[in-house]
């Protein structure tokens, strides 16, 4: 009973921090075009899918003053240029560091003159030198954030297991978790003792998409597994590890099938190859669109509450907004499950023995 009501009030309380998201922007008046209305909203949802190089909670538009932090830029552009994001005005002035010139458009960072001039090309992109950047934009924030933490309950967890069979404090929510994923994902996909050298990875991987769905929940704005870099960079790295694990039995299944005539082997050699790398490819868009959609939709749905300006279609935006929150809850635990039960099963087919005279 206590659980349930603790799902509720989570609800409540992202759907809440989320209406207040679209509120920290300027809603158009009652009497303004539906069309400004649904430019507004667009704004307001590209505002928070979007990286960006500071955090902003909210804005007062009277005194034209943004409320958050910022956070620090670093740009490679004839040595190493370190200033905060703050230099911006959230892209309303030229940025000056050490005699160089920026401006910041569309949250990208260009090189430019003191009067912040951006040339645009017939398609109209920039044609500004872009300097290389390693800031600490919001996502890269985040994913400090999020390890840092996952350090602090982990570590914590390990230390109160090493004291005793059972464990203390957040752990005792966790360890049911780890040992799920141990009996449920790892063992019957990759086999025993193989499983072993694997679950760091699945644990971090699992742990690490799960925290920053949630976050991505919260009014803070921040997309990340909704970003095609993070999900890339995480299905490279499964890539690497498939391949760095796989033994004799894994690369003759691609390169030279067993059980099969000779010239269906030359066939079906490039199919396999090929497939080496879709798998990757699969778990990046999965988990990408996933999450993007999500967020795309619940959005939209509670800016169909600024659009009705009714008892009736926002009464329905918002209980359609509520179950969605309610939804995208599940699939935050969902898309870090599928994920990390698709990393294992790769790895599973990479440390697979065969006995080939028997399995075919």
């Amino acid at each position: 009973m206590q659980s349930k009501f603790s799902v509720k009030f989570l609800t409540i309380t992202l759907l809440v921090f989320n209406l207040n998201l679209f509120a920290q922007h300027e809603v158009p008046a009652a009497n303004d075009d539906k069309n400004d209305i649904k430019k507004e909203i667009k704004a307001d949802i590209d505002h928070h899918i979007q990286d960006s190089h500071d955090f902003v909670f909210t804005y007062d538009k009277e005194n034209n003053k943004y409320y958050g932090f910022s956070l620090p830029v670093i740009l490679w552009d004839n040595g190493l240029q370190f200033f905060s994001s703050s230099k911006f005005s959230h892209g309303e002035t030229v940025a000056e560091n050490n005699g160089n010139y920026y401006k910041l458009y569309h949250n990208k960072i260009y090189k430019t003159d003191a009067e912040g001039t951006i040339d645009l090309d017939d398609h109209q992109h920039p044609t500004n030198v872009k300097p290389l950047d390693i800031s600490i934009t919001k996502s890269v924030f985040m994913i400090i954030v999020t390890g840092i933490l996952m350090l602090l309950l982990f570590g914590g967890l390990a230390k109160s297991l090493g004291k005793g069979s059972i464990s203390k404090g957040a752990g005792r929510f966790f360890e049911p978790i780890i040992v799920y994923i141990r009996d449920d994902i790892a063992k019957p996909n990759i086999g025993d003792p193989q499983y072993k050298r694997f679950m760091p990875f699945l644990l971090t991987v699992f742990f690490f998409i799960w925290f920053l769905n949630l976050f991505g929940l919260t009014p803070l704005g921040v997309n990340v597994t909704g970003n095609i870099a993070i999900t890339t960079a995480l299905a490279i790295i499964t890539f690497i590890i498939t391949q760095i694990s796989g033994n004799k039995n894994y690369w003759k299944h691609i390169f030279w099938m067993p059980g099969v005539p000779w010239p269906m082997k030359i066939i079906l050699a490039p199919i396999e190859l090929l497939g080496v790398f879709i798998k990757p490819f699969a778990l990046m868009i999965r988990l990408y669109a996933n999450i993007m959609a999500g967020h795309v939709v619940l959005m939209s749905i509670i800016g169909l509450m600024f659009i009705f300006k009714n008892w009736l279609g926002s009464g329905l935006s918002f209980f359609l907004a509520f179950f969605l929150t309610i939804i995208e809850l599940l699939v935050a635990a969902l898309q870090a499950y599928i994920f990390t039960m698709l990393s294992a099963l790769y790895f599973g087919f990479a440390v697979e023995e065969h006995d080939h005279e028997e399995a075919h």
